[in-house]
């Protein structure tokens, strides 16, 4: 029909050959005014949130729903949720081809938060709806009879809309308790689509989700293993005392069934509470991973992972084809656990060295490369030789010295310079075991390291820097004054044990936890020689070997 037609002449209504005879005669429809409509919403790249416009458009032609704007495979699929959403409301999916474009056309659209801002969308555009807000931004996953299902990520998108100054939100009523901590935006949580749209055209009352006070929160949150039912060990707690002190890393090194992972467990116990900055922090990376618990909306206790020795690189750093965050980050502000450390991968451990340098992880995928934090506490447990029975005093060693030289080189000498305290853990005696006088809970330790962090809260005010183990350089020469005998204690050691440069800067900062705990404001000697003899399993295990 359109070939026997006559060309448009130039000037006229239209350019296209043909057209206004096919509009004319019925064969086209024109275009309606108010049939395109913009709803704001949120992608989620890594922690940070990017402002997404879905714009729908009905037009002229053979019912059709198509979506553009690079979306994966859960946002291409989400027109048939929609449609089936939209019909089980009560409203109309309405004639024609509907167009709906995610703005802009350069960013992955990944995920199911796309369902209800497109439905809203064609409500609006269609005349269903007859107010929609223009500086809202609406998120949330559509189930097929129009309840809305709560999605990954709702922290990180909130904290990132107010950071670019938008003051409301709709999210699931799944995702509610989440958004209770998010001050300054009125944010709504209606549960099923209809309910959204009697609210948008005032026919329905919906309260914004009230907030939540963190400090009457935080004393409800669950207790870690006690270091009170850790029995004996002494030295191994004064170790984990001054790790949690000053946020350093530590290396517990025994026989098998000598307490090593019970004393790891019982550290997030003496840890300081997180703060409100910090569990949010926690909370983002959590919610964006989709391993966060909903009911409870946020983090209120240090995280503690704890990963099978069989994991691989990816699984600690992060990665996959969406560069989510790996064991490290979600470990970030608390505690990484790695039991058996020899045989775990050893591309897996050089994987941690730059992040337990850095405390952040760059995670570059095809999809893209984002950024994790990963300031964590590395609290790593191995046994000293393949049948772990080297220098009991026990059980007798049948390892050769070739076999426990093999064992303890899996451990690379960067990985271990990484690492501040290396201690032994003894097997418990049977008197240890039953001696009647009570071991030091976990709450009276907590204090002190608490007065130490206090002590280190005011020495690095406004700097960024948190703890002991975070110091630069620049820090190190303000705050890590020597006594002249700690100098040269400190000399002697340095020349002896062959430390290298990064080991001296890690003993230098642990001496200075070990003298916030004793409330000096100088490193005297005292605190050298307790630093120092944190590193002997240099010397004695991967410098002489088994010899």
């Amino acid at each position: 029909l359109i070939a026997r037609l006559p060309p448009f002449k130039k000037g006229g209504a239209g350019q296209g050959r043909g057209e206004p005879a096919l509009l004319k005669k019925g064969y086209l429809c024109e275009k309606e005014e108010g049939m395109l409509s913009k709803v704001r919403s949120f992608a989620l790249c890594g922690l940070e949130g990017r402002e997404v416009q879905v714009e729908i458009d009905i037009g002229g032609g053979l019912p059709a729903l198509e979506t553009v704007g690079l979306p994966d495979a859960a946002v291409k699929e989400s027109k048939e949720r929609v449609r089936a959403a939209v019909r089980n409301s009560g409203f109309e999916l309405p004639p024609g081809r509907i167009t709906v474009n995610l703005a802009p056309a350069d960013l992955r659209k990944e995920g199911t938060l796309y369902d209800l801002p497109i439905a809203v969308g064609i409500l609006y555009s269609s005349g269903q709806l007859k107010f929609m807000p223009q500086d809202i931004i609406i998120i949330g996953e559509l189930s097929l009879s129009g309840d809305i299902r709560p999605v990954h990520g709702v922290m990180p998108i909130l904290l990132s809309a107010r950071e670019q100054g938008f003051k409301k939100a709709i999210v699931p009523a799944g995702n509610q308790a989440e958004a209770r901590f998010i001050t300054d935006m009125e944010i709504y949580a209606p549960e099923t689509l209809g309910q959204l749209a009697g609210f948008f055209d005032g026919a329905l009352k919906l309260e914004p989700v009230a907030n939540e006070a963190w400090d009457a929160l935080k004393r409800t949150r669950p207790e870690a293993e006690d270091f009170s039912r850790v029995k004996g060990q002494a030295m191994a707690k004064r170790a984990m005392e001054i790790a949690a002190a000053g946020g350093h890393n530590i290396l517990l090194l025994g026989p098998p069934g000598s307490g090593k992972t019970m004393l790891a467990r019982a550290l997030p116990s003496i840890l300081p509470d997180l703060s409100f900055e910090e569990a949010l922090e926690v909370t983002k990376i959590h919610s964006a991973a989709g391993v966060l618990d909903c009911s409870k909306g946020i983090i209120t206790e240090r995280p503690f992972r704890a990963p099978h020795h069989t994991a691989s690189a990816p699984a600690l750093t992060g990665g996959g084809p969406k560069a989510r965050p790996g064991e490290a980050s979600l470990a970030h502000n608390g505690v990484l656990f790695l039991d058996e450390l020899p045989e775990c991968s050893r591309a897996a451990l050089e994987a941690l060295r730059q992040p337990l340098e850095d405390g952040f992880i760059t995670v570059s995928r095809v999809s893209g490369t984002v950024g994790y934090p990963a300031r964590f506490m590395l609290v790593a447990a191995m046994n000293p030789c393949p049948c772990g029975n080297f220098g009991s005093r026990v059980k007798e060693c049948h390892c050769t010295p070739s076999q426990i030289n093999r064992y303890l080189s899996r451990i690379s000498g960067p990985l271990l310079d990484r690492i501040d305290i290396q201690i032994e853990v003894e097997e418990v005696t049977y008197s240890q075991f039953r001696q009647e006088h009570a071991e030091e809970a976990s709450a009276s330790i907590k204090e002190r390291v608490c007065a130490a962090r206090e002590i280190q809260s005011r020495r690095f005010e406004k700097s960024g820097c948190h703890a002991n183990s975070h110091m630069n350089n620049a820090q190190m020469n303000k705050f890590c004054v020597l006594s002249p005998q700690a100098e040269k204690l400190l000399k002697n050691a340095f020349n002896t044990l062959k430390l290298s440069a990064r080991a001296y800067t890690r003993v230098l900062k642990l001496a200075r936890s070990i003298a916030d705990l004793g409330g000096s404001e100088r490193i005297e000697d005292i605190h050298v020689a307790e630093a120092v003899q944190y590193r002997n399993l240099d010397r004695k295990y991967w410098q002489n070997g088994a010899q």
